[in-house]
């Protein structure tokens, strides 16, 4: 058990480590158009951005998910890979459909990886959100007028 548990604590430092490089990628990718002046503040540009973000961060769940399955693939818990593959979706999401379950002695990796997918859906939904924020700001200050000034006030 207690090998379990580094294992799967290893395995969740390294799908961390995916994800804030899949972060830092898009942020770099964002910067690198904003200095290219090539981000316009618009409705469509800030939903295509958002796309981006969305897919690359699906993107890099996709890489935790199957590192998991590739760790109980590897361990023998599952005949292929494809099997390993759906049940660490599973896991991973915390859909818990239960219709695959692994072995006792290794079901605390599959309780390990529920808990990385909560805190990567977490980070995943937080990330999106300040992109979506960032985006809306932008368009907002472009699209609405100035507030008035204190001296464009007549009483």
């Amino acid at each position: 058990m207690f090998s379990n548990l580094v294992v799967g604590c290893l395995v969740m430092v390294i799908s961390l480590a995916i994800q804030c490089v899949v972060v830092s990628i898009v942020l770099r990718f964002f910067i690198h158009l904003e200095k290219k002046k090539a981000i316009r503040p618009t409705l469509l540009t800030g939903s295509l951005l958002l796309i981006v973000a969305m897919l690359a961060m699906l993107g890099g769940i996709l890489v935790q998910v199957t590192v998991w399955a590739g760790l109980f693939w590897g361990c023998g818990e599952f005949a292929t890979f494809r099997t390993a593959f759906y049940h660490s979706v599973v896991n991973f999401t915390s859909l818990g459909y239960g219709d695959i379950v692994m072995s006792e002695e290794r079901r605390l990796l599959g309780a390990l990886e529920a808990t990385n997918g909560i805190l990567i859906l977490g980070l995943t939904t937080a990330f999106l959100y300040s992109v979506i924020d960032t985006l809306i700001a932008q368009v907002w200050l472009t699209e609405l007028p100035s507030p008035p000034t204190a001296s464009e006030h007549t009483d």
